[in-house]
C-alpha cells in the first residue's frame, strides 16, 4: 500500500532505465524519512527525491535506493523483513572516499550508534561502522596515504 499522495518525480519505469550500470543498493526501511536524514546529515549523501514509500540518494556517486517495508506488501520479498529490528545482518555497506573521522563525528554527535570507531586498517584504508536507524552498518572510509619507506644506501 502506497502512502505517498502525489506524483513521483518521475516515472519508475524511466528512473529504472536511468540507473548506471554497476552494483546497486536497495534497502528496505521501516520509514523512510529516518533513514533519508541519517543518511543525508551522517553520510553526507544528497537526496535525489524521496517520499514516504520510496528514496533516491546519490552517495560518493553512486545511486542508493530506499523502499518503506509498507511499499513492498504485494511484493515477494515482503515477509523477509517482517517483524526484524536489525537489518542485513552481516552486511557492511562500505562507501569509499569518506572521511570517516568526520562521518563518526557526526554519527556521535546525533546519538547514532558508532559500533567501531575511526582506525588505520591493514587493507589500506581508514575506516569507522556506523549503525544506522534500521541496524545497517555503513561503513565509510578513504585510502591511507602511503608513505614512501626509506630507501637502502
Amino acid at each position: 500500500m502506497k502512502k505517498r499522495t502525489g506524483e513521483p518525480w518521475m516515472a519508475a519505469d524511466e528512473f529504472g532505465r536511468s540507473l548506471p550500470r554497476g552494483v546497486g543498493l536497495n534497502l528496505l526501511v521501516p520509514e523512510i524519512a529516518e533513514t533519508e536524514t541519517f543518511l543525508r546529515e551522517v553520510l553526507g549523501a544528497n537526496t535525489i527525491y524521496a517520499d514516504a514509500d520510496f528514496a533516491a540518494i546519490e552517495i560518493a556517486g553512486s545511486v542508493l535506493m530506499l523502499h518503506a517495508d509498507h511499499s513492498y506488501a504485494d511484493h515477494d520479498m515482503a515477509g523477509v523483513v517482517a517483524g526484524v529490528e536489525a537489518r542485513g545482518t552481516g552486511v557492511e555497506i562500505r562507501i569509499y572516499g569518506l572521511d570517516p573521522d568526520r562521518v563518526e563525528a557526526r554519527a556521535a554527535a546525533v546519538g547514532h550508534f558508532v559500533l567501531a570507531g575511526s582506525a588505520d586498517k591493514p587493507h589500506g584504508l581508514r575506516e569507522c561502522h556506523i549503525v544506522g536507524p534500521s541496524g545497517y552498518i555503513f561503513v565509510p572510509s578513504r585510502a591511507i596515504p602511503r608513505q614512501d619507506s626509506p630507501r637502502a644506501t
